[in-house]
């Protein structure tokens, strides 16, 4: 099929016209973060509980940090590290957890994990969470990741 040649100078004009504007609409969208997570899972809770853990293990394709997270499920999200300080296990927020390129770094009981702080209902065991990771590279460009982690017993062990 022949098409007029006034109708391919319309497209060619529209598409010259959309370029610009696809081009900043990929510019904007963030890079895929490029992390393997692997057996994400968060502990179920009881009733009225205001926090649960979220647990897994993250190896990134390039050297990056993990910032962040969120969660439909609660009201904040926080990278927390639990350490031995002389005979007393503590917990507290860290600003960002770094991910070495190929290196498998663990989310674990009694590590780093998540900390999924004011828990918007009891989280059950069989159901799954929806967790979107937030990353850094060294140039501080920021990435997301989404996961779904399965809600095991508040009787799992540490893996």
């Amino acid at each position: 099929m022949r098409i007029p040649l006034r109708h391919s100078s319309l497209f060619a004009a529209a598409l010259l016209c959309a370029t610009p504007a696809v081009a900043a609409v990929a510019a904007a969208a963030p890079a895929p973060a490029a992390v393997a997570v692997e057996a994400p899972w968060v502990r179920a809770t009881v009733a009225r509980q205001p926090a649960t853990g979220a647990f897994m293990r993250l190896t990134a394709a390039r050297d990056l940090r993990l910032v962040g997270a969120r969660s439909p499920a609660a009201e904040q999200v926080e990278v927390h590290e639990m350490a031995m300080q002389g005979q007393m296990m503590r917990m507290r927020q860290v600003a960002a957890l770094d991910l070495p390129k190929g290196r498998a770094v663990a989310l674990a009981p009694g590590g780093y994990h998540l900390m999924l702080i004011g828990l918007k209902q009891s989280l059950r065991t069989g159901e799954s969470v929806a967790l979107t990771l937030i990353f850094e590279d060294a140039a501080g460009q920021r990435s997301e990741q989404s996961v779904r982690a399965e809600v095991l017993p508040l009787a799992t062990p540490a893996s």
